[in-house]
């Protein structure tokens, strides 16, 4: 063989693999498949709940904001929540029975409840014992997250709501001096009081005097007798909403025409259902106003209404953003496990529900405004 010939095919044979490499190149590679969605996170909540009894009212709103928001969150596939409702009928001993049976039996991921204060003053340390999240949707009364490190609130308390009511009012009527009105015999209610008296002393308003009530009283006549007597300005009152529906309706038509600032009980329809007319004026403070002009509060008040066929209250917004931020706490974490949970949540900060901006503060209450109203013309309106 020739050293020409050689050459010849050496160079051939160069050439050939630079062709296949240059092809090779320009080749374009396969698309990388895309990354599966995992699955949703599974998790069971507790629900504790009054469905009978006293204070079902309150309890059907917040089940009903409850299963709303369930739906849609479950519907976008990331986390899959099971409710686990139970019923306390208002009573402590229920309620606390419902929390063991929760933790133990059912091995819920955390708990969303109980309705009132006083209830939650058994529960909370229970669930707090068992390292188990537990959120307060309408429990206001001082320090309720307080009892541990796992016990949270996203429920406006009254230690917030009452100062601005009350300041509002006293502006607006000029206001000196004032009755206190309240039931000595509930956790909730007597909070409510303890932050009226405080703010009334803040702002060096007289009281006239002080009267009190039992839960289920119907007849107030010989404390509101008292009350129109020494013609105060104006009478806060911190009741639930039967009461507080019955004491309205005495009162105006025992001729108090002075107006009424409310506790957080007093945030309801019922109270306009019970009073009716007598209803008109009350001034209360709340996180929840229906008419706000934000298309988060027009969209949930419209899927509420079609749903329940009724506008939605201050009890059921809560529950609807607690579920909410129970879920956002949930893709945090990862899996529904107790710690984990409790750990998400306590970072929640500017979760922008349809109460509006919300946080946790660093004891895992509420950081958040709220808003002042008056009932005019059967429904709550913004108190200018």
């Amino acid at each position: 063989m020739s050293r020409s010939f050689r050459l010849t095919c050496l160079i051939s044979i160069l050439a050939f693999a630079l062709v296949f490499m240059g092809a090779a190149k320009d080749t374009p590679k396969a698309a990388a498949p895309a990354k599966a969605k995992g699955p949703a996170i599974p998790a069971k909540i507790g629900v504790i709940s009054i469905i009978t009894g006293q204070g079902s009212g309150y309890g059907e709103a917040i089940t009903n904001g409850f299963k709303l928001a369930r739906d849609e969150i479950n519907a976008k596939k990331e986390v899959n929540i099971e409710l686990v409702v139970m019923d306390s009928s208002g009573k402590q001993e229920q309620a606390l029975a419902a929390a063991q049976k929760l933790i133990n039996s059912d091995r819920v991921a955390a708990i969303l409840g109980p309705t009132l204060s006083t209830e939650m003053k058994v529960v909370a340390p229970e669930a707090n014992a068992s390292g188990v999240p537990i959120m307060g949707t309408s429990t206001t009364a001082a320090g309720i997250t307080q009892i541990g490190k796992y016990v949270f609130r996203n429920s406006l308390p009254e230690s917030l709501a009452i100062p601005a009511s009350v300041k509002k009012a006293v502006k607006k009527y000029s206001i000196k001096k004032v009755a206190l009105f309240y039931g000595n015999d509930d956790v909730f209610t007597k909070s409510g009081y303890d932050t009226m008296k405080k703010v009334a002393a803040e702002l060096h308003l007289t009281v006239v005097t002080t009267e009190t009530f039992q839960k289920g009283q119907s007849d107030y006549k010989a404390q509101l007798t008292k009350i129109k007597n020494l013609s105060p300005d104006a009478v806060f009152c911190s009741a639930l909403y039967e009461e507080g529906g019955v004491i309205l309706s005495q009162a105006r038509k025992m001729g108090i025409k002075a107006p009424f600032v409310g506790g957080n009980g007093f945030n309801s329809p019922k109270v306009i259902e019970i009073a009716k007319e007598a209803a008109e004026g009350l001034i209360v403070a709340t996180p929840w106003y229906p008419e706000r002009h934000d298309p988060k509060v027009k969209a949930f008040v419209a899927r509420y209404s079609k749903a329940y066929g009724k506008k939605p209250d201050q009890f059921a917004a809560q529950a609807y953003d607690a579920l909410y931020i129970m879920a956002e706490a949930l893709k945090k974490a990862g899996k529904a496990d107790r710690k984990m949970l409790r750990d998400a949540l306590a970072e929640v900060r500017n979760f922008n529900g349809v109460l509006g901006k919300f946080s946790f503060d660093a004891e895992r209450d509420v950081v958040m405004d709220p808003v002042v109203l008056i009932i005019k013309g059967g429904k709550f309106q913004m108190f200018q």
